[in-house]
């Protein structure tokens, strides 16, 4: 590192060294505690590819959405916190919303993406936050299904790795209508980030192939998880 970055704190790729991130809440913490030994030996949560995650700099999960535990499966592994944008109604719900507002969740309608749900998520890419997205929109069983393209907004306009990320096993440990989270198996797979080629298409492609490409993505990823 030079003298001039030793001043001001960056890295000689111009980005935050990793203690320079921000870290998780006082919330987030006590969450991490609680739920890490429960997902270890209850649903024997398996992480594969977490070293190609760049800790030196904010990043984009795009990840398929298998169950209302989907975050945390993400995330409790994980030693930085991870700003999720979830809908906009939840931070309506007595309890809930207070736990979104301490744990960094993004407001975002569920119909379009708002540009001061952008702005926020830019922010938070800006201060070397992980930002997690779900493009399906709502909850599915097994293989991801059709992303919405609305998400693009942000990748495009983000200058920070974006990540496919597949979840497999969510929908079996928490079903819908379930109260009470199932044992089994859950494999949380962390893809490599977008190459520069792969980015390029995004920015030149319709909306839709351009989704359809990235949803393709986490849907191999989540076959490498099914049959790990």
């Amino acid at each position: 590192m030079t003298s001039e970055s030793q001043q001001t704190g960056l890295t000689d790729k111009g980005v935050l060294p990793s203690q320079g991130l921000p870290r998780r809440t006082i919330l987030w913490l006590l969450i991490h505690a609680f739920l890490y030994p429960l997902f270890r030996l209850w649903c024997r949560t398996v992480v594969i590819g977490r070293e190609n995650i760049d800790n030196t700099q904010g990043g984009i999960f795009i990840v398929n959405h298998q169950s209302f535990l989907d975050p945390l499966f993400v995330g409790v592994r994980l030693t930085r916190p991870v700003a999720y944008m979830a809908r906009d109604s939840l931070f309506k719900l007595p309890f809930i919303g207070w736990v979104c507002r301490w744990t960094h969740v993004i407001p975002i309608s569920r119909t379009a993406f708002r540009g001061s749900s952008i702005r926020t998520a830019i922010d938070r890419l800006t201060q070397g936050f992980l930002v997690g997205i779900y493009p399906e929109g709502t909850r599915s069983s097994g293989a991801p299904k059709e992303f919405r393209p609305g998400f693009l907004s942000l990748v495009r306009r983000a200058e920070v790795p974006v990540y496919p990320v597949a979840v497999v096993g969510a929908d079996r440990a928490m079903p819908r209508n379930a109260w009470f989270i199932r044992p089994g198996r859950v494999t949380v797979v962390f893809g490599k980030p977008l190459t520069d080629e792969q980015r390029q298409r995004l920015l030149e492609n319709d909306v839709r192939a351009s989704a359809a490409e990235i949803r393709d993505m986490v849907a191999k990823l989540y076959e490498q998880g099914l049959n790990d």
